[in-house]
């Protein structure tokens, strides 16, 4: 089994548990040791699952302003653990290479493998619901065929992205690339640089 074929595995498992429920504040079960990178895993996709059905919640038309305005910030601290858990997988394959002998030639990568494999979550998470979609009993046949079209995509897009990333994690164990993490530095969230929370005037 490849290393994409594991992620997809413990995605699609989180994916599934968290809709036995399918409730944005039902507790996590992370089945996994703390210490791990499945653990991370877990975690990373399960917190993308509930800010999916939040993202969904915060679009009803007839949402009370005040609700709305709650549930943006809990989603702006979900895209805060978000990146922190992207750092988190990234710091485990910083550790995991450090004695790798980087060829004189290597390459650097466009992201590292953690933002891949974020990449790669949020996939998991479109193909179960465009297949909830093709699975639908109320919609049309047009509905039907055109998410079916869509998934097919998705799935396409899946198994390229999921090689893409095997193959990065080949290279950078070989020397042949070399991974560099640098840590998002938002502002918005920081009371130091975001002038609204610092008491800038004008």
């Amino acid at each position: 089994m490849s290393n994409t074929q594991y992620y997809n595995e413990i995605f699609r498992h989180a994916i599934d548990d968290y809709h036995v429920t399918n409730d944005v504040d039902h507790p996590i079960s992370n089945p996994y040791d703390r210490d791990t990178l499945e653990n991370r895993l877990y975690l990373k996709c399960w917190i993308d699952t509930v800010q999916w059905h939040l993202e969904d919640i915060i679009r009803d038309p007839h949402i009370d302003p005040l609700d709305a305005l709650q549930l943006k910030r809990r989603i702006d601290r979900s895209n805060q653990d978000r990146t922190d858990l992207v750092e988190q997988i990234d710091s485990y394959y910083l550790h995991l290479y450090s004695d790798v002998n980087v060829l004189p030639d290597a390459r650097i990568n466009t992201e590292s493998p953690a933002w891949a494999i974020d990449r790669l979550s949020i996939l998991a998470l479109k193909i179960y619901h465009m297949q909830e979609q093709v699975e639908r009993q109320d919609a049309d046949t047009a509905h039907i065929e055109k998410c079916r079209s869509k998934l097919a995509v998705l799935l396409e897009q899946q198994k390229d992205l999921s090689t893409a990333i095997d193959q990065l994690l080949e290279d950078i164990s070989a020397g042949r690339k070399y991974m560099k993490v640098y840590k998002q530095m938002k502002m918005y969230n920081d009371p130091s640089t975001n002038p609204v929370l610092y008491g800038k005037k004008g």
